[in-house]
């Protein structure tokens, strides 16, 4: 089953006090790639939440935003950072002596205003509160996400079916055409021979090597057979719940080797045109597939 590289994905809850917003949005990439935005509170999560990506998306661009609101935490707290303070009251003290200054209490707000001071803290968070709660909640997005890269996949897979009978179809026809030019060719040369040498008989056995040779020179029955082999793969392969993007692009390229091969060894109008034909079906497989995982 194709599964395409696009998708969306958003999943939000409230459970005790807490409460988790999360988005997921894929794109295209040759490899895995996985970009996270996090609150500062929830950096220590970040292999867990990897980890559980890595394990639904195998290919693709993958972008996570999460919001956290914890009704419980009281957010930041103030603390007097003492020793800080003394040191600082401490050179207040020999200053004045020093200077032989009247000693004066130093204003308190002065002490605010002086670097390290007060020291800011944000209440920290229980992990192990948080992560079973925000395990379900991105389990959600990347579910709604993966729903989507199926539906995707599935119309690609539809579309790919269509262009595949298509080749075949063109591939069926140059077999016919290949045959047929064979005797074509046999037929025009004996008529171009008869007119350069009209009062002569034509040896039999010197026109059948001649035609002999070109059937051999422009004989296609071995691309013929590839391609049909690469057609069969590549159906084998759509089926198949795995990273295919790769091999499927790499066929299509294999089909369009064949094809032109088929055209300069054929040296015939119409299977000429039915080449062209087969290349432009490829040509828009080829947009598609990169959009498969």
């Amino acid at each position: 089953m194709l599964k395409s590289m696009t998708g969306y994905g958003r999943a939000e809850s409230s459970k005790e006090t807490l409460e988790f917003s999360v988005e997921v949005r894929s794109g295209n990439n040759r490899y895995r790639e996985i970009i996270l935005r996090l609150p500062q509170s929830l950096q220590l999560c970040e292999d867990r939440i990897r980890s559980m990506v890595s394990s639904r998306v195998k290919r693709g661009r993958v972008e996570i935003s999460i919001q956290m609101k914890d009704n419980e935490n009281k957010g930041l707290n103030l603390e007097l950072n003492r020793p800080v303070v003394r040191a600082y009251a401490s050179i207040f003290n020999e200053l004045n002596e020093e200077l032989g200054c009247d000693k004066q209490p130093v204003d308190l707000s002065f002490f605010s205003q002086l670097k390290d001071t007060i020291i800011v803290r944000q209440d920290s968070f229980d992990l192990e509160r948080i992560w079973p709660h925000l395990r379900d909640v991105l389990d959600k997005a990347l579910l709604s996400l993966e729903t989507m890269r199926m539906d995707e996949g599935k119309a690609l897979e539809k579309d790919f079916s269509v262009r595949l009978n298509n080749i075949r179809g063109h591939i069926e026809e140059i077999r016919n055409r290949a045959k047929q030019t064979i005797e074509e060719y046999r037929d025009k040369l004996r008529q171009r021979i008869k007119k350069l040498i009209e009062a002569t008989d034509i040896a039999e056995d010197r026109l059948i090597q001649e035609v002999a040779f070109i059937a051999d020179r422009s004989d296609i029955t071995e691309e013929l057979t590839r391609v049909e082999s690469h057609l069969d793969q590549f159906r084998a392969y759509m089926n198949q719940d795995d990273v295919i993007g790769r091999r499927l692009d790499f066929l299509l390229q294999e089909i369009n080797r064949e094809v032109n091969t088929m055209a300069s060894k054929a040296a015939d109008s119409f299977v000429s045109q039915l080449v062209v034909e087969i290349k432009a079906e490829l040509e828009r497989m080829r947009e598609q597939i990169q959009n498969v995982e």
